[in-house]
């Protein structure tokens, strides 16, 4: 059988230990945007503050395209019960956000983002009237 005293094992340890560290120290630390995907969480409520089912959610980059209605970067996502969608791997930047259900909407009023942080579930509340 194999047979090895403390110091023997100590010896031929500590070598591979070192060299674990070593490479350990050695590579560049990963950010968290790297990991983890940007994300934006919109919920829809009514002006007085009720969660807005159904309302369907479409995001556009310039404000330009939000007043045509044209090449929207995400959507069009219809809200879950919680009156909230998800839009998943966006770049981080800000965003024109159009809600609508039925006759109210959101025009014009808390239309664009901030810039969104990168790597981050990001989150913004939308009122329709």
């Amino acid at each position: 059988m194999f047979n090895m005293n403390f110091r023997t094992m100590k010896k031929s340890t500590l070598p591979l230990l070192l060299g674990f560290s070593l490479i350990l120290l050695s590579t560049k630390p990963v950010q968290r945007s790297q990991l983890m995907s940007t994300n934006l969480r919109v919920t829809v409520l009514d002006d007085l503050g009720n969660l807005q089912k159904g309302a369907v959610v479409v995001v556009f980059a310039t404000e330009q395209d939000y007043r045509f209605e044209t090449n929207p970067v995400a959507g069009p996502e219809e809200t879950d019960k919680r009156g909230r969608v998800t839009f998943k791997r966006i770049a981080a930047q800000s965003y024109y956000i159009m809600a609508v259900k039925g006759a109210k909407k959101n025009d014009g009023k808390g239309v664009k983002t901030s810039k969104l942080d990168a790597g981050r579930m990001n989150k913004i509340n939308v009122v329709i009237r």
